[in-house]
């Protein structure tokens, strides 16, 4: 039977996805239902729909209408939504999470208290409020080592941490405050120090097999400053870890993902079926929990699925049939970093509506990924939000580095991008921090 897959979202990560889905032996047909236009999934699918991607009978009814035999939903907030749930109750098989499930991102809380339920080791001090009864007395304990962290979902952007967004107690409370009076539940946790890294698995409810760990950069500027944003670009090395990573930390790390599925499938009574992505801190005394997602990340995705050699298809259909233990999922012996050209001003007052310039030929070992852009007259056009990211591909690091940074500056206009992403010498400085802390 050939599959007609449905995907969900309109980022550069589902671009990713969109690709991998298309590369596959088994030519599958594609449709995606989205919130925008994004050319670069468009020009890959049959059929494609603009709509609100957190309606769940919206994008239940286009599936439906478009026979799709499964679906791979993109975002975090359609998960939230129940998209999933919605899907499987017209019979279309999603990797992703019901939104019961889809708790282990859209609740911070839930996801510290499930650590603690079922001992899973990794969580630093944590306490949860909905009110600012108590906050003082917490804050004062922890005085200069807290992060406050919405709750809920926030694009990456609901969580600040003492020293660099908050330089006062003042501030603490008044973040607080702000939280308390939208109505939003937030967490006090202590504030860890080391190298923060990702490690995304498939997992089929049962098995999970485990990608490459990689490196996000959230804050907006070189040397790690500025505001925080959805992610300035990633990298990933051949050894499928990173330089300042030790194998302890890789196998904490994985052991902790295959532990919280297993809880989570105790706590909700349903298999977890999807990516599951650990944001995790190697520290000294082993590697500490930030935050969960469930999905892919962004830009984590244009990293991993470049480099997945397995087909995709193959993959997903194994995920929702909890058959992944019979599938051998590789990823390329090769280093990759990205990228995100990114409007002035962004992310708090981000231009809109200037073109974007794309290079006329890429090197093969260099992808573009499409994001918040439009197709207006001909033209790509920036929509205020990441407009485009690029990934190089070397047989190391630096290698990588040079054609993703070369690639990047021929993309003209009043864009801007992090050129420290990947570099020797900020690689140097995270394993120097590195070997400070074990040593301390």
């Amino acid at each position: 039977m050939s599959e007609t897959v449905l995907i969900v979202g309109s980022g550069a990560r589902e671009h990713a996805i969109a690709l991998a889905l298309a590369r596959s032996a088994q030519q599958p047909a594609l449709v995606c239902f989205s919130n925008a236009l994004n050319p670069g999934i468009a020009s890959l699918c049959l059929e494609y729909g603009i709509g609100r991607i957190t309606d769940p009978e919206a994008v239940a009814a286009f599936a439906r209408e478009h026979e799709a035999t499964l679906a791979v939903i993109g975002p975090e907030a359609p998960l939230a939504a129940g998209v999933a749930d919605a899907l499987m109750s017209v019979g279309v098989p999603v990797v992703g999470p019901t939104r019961s499930l889809a708790r282990i991102e859209s609740s911070k809380g839930f996801a510290r208290d499930l650590l603690a339920k079922y001992k899973i080791p990794g969580n630093p001090f944590f306490r949860r409020f909905t009110s600012m009864d108590g906050l003082e007395e917490v804050l004062n304990v922890y005085a200069n080592r807290h992060v406050i962290k919405d709750d809920g979902l926030a694009g990456g952007k609901g969580v600040k941490v003492c020293g660099d967004h908050l330089l006062s107690i003042d501030d603490s409370l008044a973040f607080a405050r702000e939280l308390v009076e939208h109505g939003h539940p937030f967490v006090v946790e202590e504030k860890i120090e080391g190298e923060e890294f990702s490690l995304m698995s498939f997992c089929d409810g049962v098995t999970l097999k485990h990608m490459p760990a990689v490196q996000d950069h959230k804050r907006a500027y070189n040397g790690d400053k500025g505001p925080n944003t959805g992610g300035m670009g990633t990298y990933t090395d051949a050894d499928h870890k990173l330089p300042f990573l030790n194998g302890k930390d890789i196998t904490e790390a994985q052991e902790m993902n295959r532990r919280v599925a297993a809880a989570l499938a105790q706590e909700c009574g349903a298999p977890y079926r999807g990516v599951l992505y650990g944001g995790f801190m190697a520290t000294r005394d082993g590697v500490k929990l930030i935050e969960y997602n469930a999905r892919f990340g962004d830009p984590e995705s244009l990293n991993l699925l470049t480099l997945l050699q397995t087909d995709f298809v193959e993959i997903c259909r194994a995920i929702v049939g909890g058959t992944l233990a019979e599938v051998d999922v590789r990823f390329s012996d090769r280093a990759s970093v990205c990228k995100y050209v990114v409007p002035e001003g962004y992310p708090e007052t981000p231009r809109k509506g200037d073109e974007v310039q794309l290079p006329e030929e890429l090197p093969t070992n260099a992808k573009i990924f499409l994001s918040a852009v439009d197709v207006q007259q001909g033209k790509l056009i920036a929509t205020g939000s990441r407009a485009v990211a690029v990934i190089g591909i070397g047989d190391n690091i630096s290698e990588a580095e040079a054609v993703c940074e070369q690639v990047v500056r021929e993309i003209p206009g009043p864009f801007f991008h992090r050129t420290d992403i990947g570099t020797d010498s900020v690689i140097a400085g995270r394993v120097d921090h590195m070997k400070r802390l074990r040593s301390a």
